[in-house]
């Protein structure tokens, strides 16, 4: 088939997480291969686009960058509504936006309101594990984990976004996942008449 004959996806990505945990320089790393020492607050919400492709799909990943600041929280749910998937970044030296994980996740489900909450896809990652060669950490790999798993195995990566170690990594799990979830929301479909075509399904989704 034709590269450009091919069917094009838009994704929507939102990525929460406490303010200063990394957020805006993962994507900027993912997106332009940059990273910039100067921290420059998010205000309100910004989203950036990569364009991939997973087998045989184009895929325009749209990904939303969401201020952490408690009062820009409650950015409304015409924001979170349309979200493919989910990224929730916390700072592995910063105890504090590892403990607000759960936060974060129940805003975001509360506002997007998935019809099936318990398999809407979640990314987690653990971002600034090259601070201070790794001595300034105070959230473990596995305690990480271990909340991800217990919360229906949630994929979780640790990063670097100064350092672009497995920022391309995490972000391809993230399209993956999207991708995966779309293609059973497809197959649900393709059986049901027009006139159902309120419905929608869900299902565990993983990359």
């Amino acid at each position: 088939m034709d590269f450009s004959m091919k069917r094009r996806t838009l994704l929507k990505v939102i990525v929460l997480g406490d303010s200063g945990v990394g957020k805006t320089s993962l994507m900027n790393q993912y997106v332009y291969n940059k990273f910039n020492q100067q921290y420059k607050a998010t205000i309100g919400a910004d989203f950036v686009t990569k364009e991939l492709q997973i087998d045989d799909k184009l895929v325009t990943l749209q990904i939303w960058d969401t201020a952490g600041q408690e009062r820009f929280q409650s950015l409304g749910s015409a924001f979170y509504r349309g979200a493919d998937c989910c990224v929730i970044v916390f700072d592995v030296n910063i105890q504090r936006s590892f403990e607000t994980l759960s936060n974060w996740r129940e805003e975001f489900l509360k506002q997007a309101d998935p019809s099936d909450p318990e398999s809407f896809p979640f990314i987690v990652i653990g971002n600034k594990i090259d601070l201070d060669g790794g001595n300034s950490r105070v959230v473990p790999e596995k305690k990480a984990r271990d909340w991800c798993v217990s919360r229906g195995n949630i994929p979780y990566f640790e990063t670097s976004a100064k350092e672009d170690y497995n920022v391309d990594e995490a972000f391809l799990c993230v399209a993956k996942t999207a991708v995966a979830c779309e293609r059973e929301h497809d197959i649900y479909f393709r059986g049901i008449s027009e006139t159902a075509s309120e419905v929608e399904q869900g299902g565990r989704c993983a990359c």
